[in-house]
């Protein structure tokens, strides 16, 4: 089994126990790639460069972090550089052959740049241009399956290596989709709630899977915020090849692990309509 493991990077996210649960699984046999948010040391280092980080939202109402080529730079030293490097010397102080990258080695993340994007703003439709920004299209599976047949555990970062050869921002959770995608892999998305509410402020509204259509366009329904995102990402990933998507709490206790055993939700192939598996 393969399974890719998205880690948060928000503030309240700790990454110890899936930390752990990595060097579990890789000791057992199992093949296992992190992929690794970082929008709060990306805001950190924007303040500490003296910028305010920008998000816009769609008009499809998806809020998202514009990304200027000043605040590419400082994109690319806290996610390749900081968020990754400390992550990857973590899973190696527990044991863990880790090897770090960006979507930009080996090719691992491409596909085409958005260099400008539909936002609303004040009520109203604009375009808004200078975006350094991409869609994931292609996974280097090849080289993510060289290194997990010879030991090593991948430890992927965005930005992604654009179309027109521009190293550009990709949201992290479509990269882990894409990443599960190509590796026919089970996918656990680990974020700071227990998984999808049908009332986002009520945790004992927890929707526990996903088999069905009717059921995926439950959990869409009830998604709002930065779930919306990993509900998306979700669909892309079963879309792809994944075997199932999982959205858990990353603080539970062995978090990885109680996510694979049935926590937080669920979604299955079935979801989008055929047969599960």
């Amino acid at each position: 089994m393969t399974v890719v493991v998205k880690i948060g990077g928000a503030r309240a996210v700790e990454p110890e126990g899936a930390l752990a649960d990595v060097a579990h699984l890789t000791a057992n046999g199992e093949r296992v790639v992190v992929v690794h948010g970082g929008s709060t040391a990306v805001d950190e280092l924007l303040a500490d460069l003296g910028r305010d980080p920008e998000y816009v939202t769609t008009p499809g109402g998806v809020t998202g972090r514009f990304t200027d080529e000043k605040t590419m730079e400082a994109f690319t030293m806290a996610m390749a550089g900081r968020v990754n490097t400390d992550l990857t010397t973590a899973l190696r102080n527990e044991g863990v052959n880790a090897l770090g990258l960006s979507g930009v080695d080996g090719g691992l993340l491409t596909g085409a740049r958005k260099s400008a994007v539909r936002v609303i703003e004040d009520g109203r439709k604009k375009i808004k241009r200078g975006d350094h920004s991409g869609k994931i299209e292609s996974v280097n599976a090849d080289l993510l399956d060289t290194l997990l047949e010879t030991g090593y555990t991948p430890v992927v970062s965005v930005p992604m290596l654009a179309d027109d050869g521009v190293a550009v921002n990709a949201d992290a959770d479509r990269a882990a989709a894409a990443v599960a995608g190509a590796l026919d892999a089970s996918l656990v998305v680990l974020t700071d709630v227990t998984g999808v509410y049908e009332d986002p402020d009520d945790p004992e509204t927890l929707i526990e899977s996903a088999e069905a259509p009717a059921e995926l366009e439950r959990v869409e329904e009830a998604a709002e915020g930065f779930m919306t995102k990993k509900v998306m990402a979700a669909k892309e990933a079963l879309s792809g090849g994944a075997r199932e998507v999982i959205v858990s709490d990353a603080n539970l206790n062995d978090p990885i692990l109680a996510a694979l055993d049935g926590h937080g939700t669920r979604f299955g192939r079935g979801a989008l309509g055929g047969e599960d598996e």
